[in-house]
Formats: C-alpha cells, structure tokens, sequence
C-alpha cells in the first residue's frame, strides 16, 4: 500500500491531508459498510471477474457488469483505506493536548465550529490548531519517507 501518497502517486500536500481528516469520519463508516455488504453477499462474484473474457467495448451481460461495478468500488475502498491508515498511523506525532482534542473531534466527523463550541475556543483559533495539526502531519509525513511501511512490517 501507498501511504502518504497520492492517487497520482506523488506524496500527499496539505490540502489533501485536510481534506483526509474532514472525510475520515464518513470514510470509516463506508469502509465498514462495505466490508460487511462484501461479507453478507461474499466476494466470490468479484474473484471471479479474472475468468471473465475481455471483450471490445460494453457487455450486455448483467452479472459480468455487476462484477465490473464491484471490482470498481472494490479499488474506491482500497483507496479510503489508505487515507484511513495514512492518518492513523500519524496520530501519535500529535502531542500537544488541546490539538489531540482538535483532531479526536475531527475524526469523530465535528465541523469546525462545533468543535469551537465544544471546546469554547473562537473560530479562527480552531483553524489555527487545525492548520498545526496538519503542519506537523505533513512535515512528519515528508521527513519520514514513508518510514511507517517499514515499521508495519517489523
């Protein structure tokens, strides 16, 4: 897997780690519901799209369009997946105590101003915390060289 890396393959810039922590939420609720709809239905159908002739243009063939569509959304998981486990596996660079509990509400799905509310802090200071957060997310994300696959494996 690619961790910290891009759909284009280039590392992740600030606006896509912003972007993965405001989606974080929504993207495990999707990567569970999906896991249990493969689960209760079974993967063999997908498995299966490697049997498949590969034919020019557009099968007319309904089951072979649906092991299309499941291979397809199988990669859209994989992809959330990566973003879900490039912020988890960064969440421990993050020490100082008012920005733990900035992030543990931006994972939990809060918007930024009910987390202003929550924490009875202005507007503008959670975006301050929020922008440190990810400061330090995407500098440890650059000096590490991807430094968390190595440790995954150990």
């Amino acid at each position: 897997m690619n961790f910290g890396k891009s759909e284009r393959g280039g590392k992740m810039n600030k606006k896509q780690i912003e972007q993965a922590l405001r989606d974080y939420n929504w993207m495990i609720n999707e990567i569970k519901r999906q896991r249990e709809m493969l689960a209760s239905v079974g993967s063999s159908v997908v498995s299966k799209i490697d049997d498949m002739p590969k034919g020019k243009g557009i099968t007319g063939d309904p089951v072979a369009m649906e092991v299309i569509r499941r291979d397809k959304k199988s990669k859209w998981i994989e992809k959330l997946e990566n973003k879900v486990l490039f912020i988890q596996k960064r969440i421990h660079i993050i020490t100082d105590e008012r920005e733990k509990a900035v992030l543990e509400c931006m994972l939990d799905g809060m918007s930024m101003i009910a987390i202003s509310h929550h924490m009875g802090l202005s507007r503008r200071h959670i975006y301050n915390i929020k922008e440190s957060i990810v400061d330090k997310i995407a500098h440890f994300a650059h000096n590490s060289h991807d430094s968390t696959k190595e440790k995954q494996c150990v």
